[in-house]
């Protein structure tokens, strides 16, 4: 059961958009009371739903430090928040050419959660009560 009514603003909500899976990827940050879209990376190649929204909550986490934002940073992934959790994203897909950036973006991110430390909060969008995230692409 959900312990939020409503959401807290500001936040940051993340979303990733996959066409395919694997299939072409990207993923972004929008500023959650707005829309502001802060960041965008994509579209990449043979990647996953759950790569992008790994990937999009490092950068989110790595957006609000820079900016010393105390906001509370929002996903409606759950298996994305558990990888960022243990720092370690265990996707079964496979490194290929095609997707090797992405693989190291991968790296990347895992590194910089294991090199930095953050009070923002992540917390679960709760879709079924406050509708899609506001990072949504509005694909489905």
């Amino acid at each position: 059961m959900p312990t939020e009514i409503k959401p807290h603003f500001p936040a940051l909500a993340v979303d990733a958009a996959c066409s395919g899976n694997p299939g072409l990827l990207e993923f972004r940050g929008v500023v959650a009371d707005t829309g502001t879209e802060v960041f965008r990376r994509g579209p990449f190649p043979a990647g996953t739903n759950n790569i992008g929204e790994f990937l999009a909550l490092i950068l989110g986490l790595a957006y609000l430090k820079k900016y010393n934002l105390p906001w509370t940073l929002y996903t409606d992934s759950v298996t994305a928040l558990a990888w960022v959790r243990a720092k370690h994203c265990k996707t079964k897909l496979v490194c290929t050419p095609e997707n090797q950036e992405l693989f190291l973006m991968i790296r990347k991110g895992e590194q910089w959660l294991r090199e930095n430390t953050w009070t923002t909060p992540i917390c679960k969008w709760e879709t079924a009560l406050w509708g899609e995230i506001p990072a949504d692409f509005g694909r489905k």
